[in-house]
C-alpha cells in the first residue's frame, strides 16, 4: 500500500502503520486460510456445501483476481482512513500479489483527497 498525507500527524507519520490494525484484522478474515470464490462460479453450490462442512472458509467476491483483490483494499483502506483522519491521509495506490509471478495493482485518489499539483 500506498499513502500519502496533506500533513504528518502527532507523531510525525503519514499513516503510523499500528494504527492499521482494524485493516489488518479485516484483510486477516477476508484472506488469511480462506477459499476465495467469483460469485458467479458454477459450483458455488458445492464450494457452500464444503463450507458448510467445515472443509473450506468460502469467501465470495465479485471478482478474485488480483486487479479487484487490489481495488477492494484500497477501498477498505480509504474508509478506515476518511473515518479516522477527515481526510488527511489517504491511500492512493495497492498491489495484491497471488505468488510471485501474479500481481495486480489499483492506483487512483479518493474523491475527498484530490492529488496536489506541482
Amino acid at each position: 500500500m500506498w499513502f500519502a498525507a496533506r500533513e504528518l500527524d502527532a507523531c510525525g507519520f503519514v499513516v503510523d502503520f499500528s494504527s492499521l490494525r482494524p485493516l489488518e484484522q479485516q484483510l486477516r478474515e477476508q484472506f488469511d486460510h480462506t477459499f476465495l470464490v467469483n460469485g458467479d462460479d458454477p459450483l458455488m453450490d458445492q464450494w457452500r456445501a464444503l463450507h458448510d462442512q467445515g472443509a473450506l472458509d468460502l469467501r465470495v467476491m465479485e471478482n478474485v483476481g488480483m486487479e479487484a483483490t487490489a481495488q477492494l483494499v484500497w477501498t477498505w483502506a480509504n474508509a478506515l482512513l476518511q473515518e479516522r483522519d477527515g481526510g488527511r491521509s489517504c491511500c492512493w495506490k495497492v498491489e495484491a500479489r497471488e505468488n510471485r509471478a501474479n500481481a495486480g495493482c489499483y492506483e487512483a485518489w479518493p474523491a475527498w483527497f484530490p492529488p496536489v499539483s506541482a
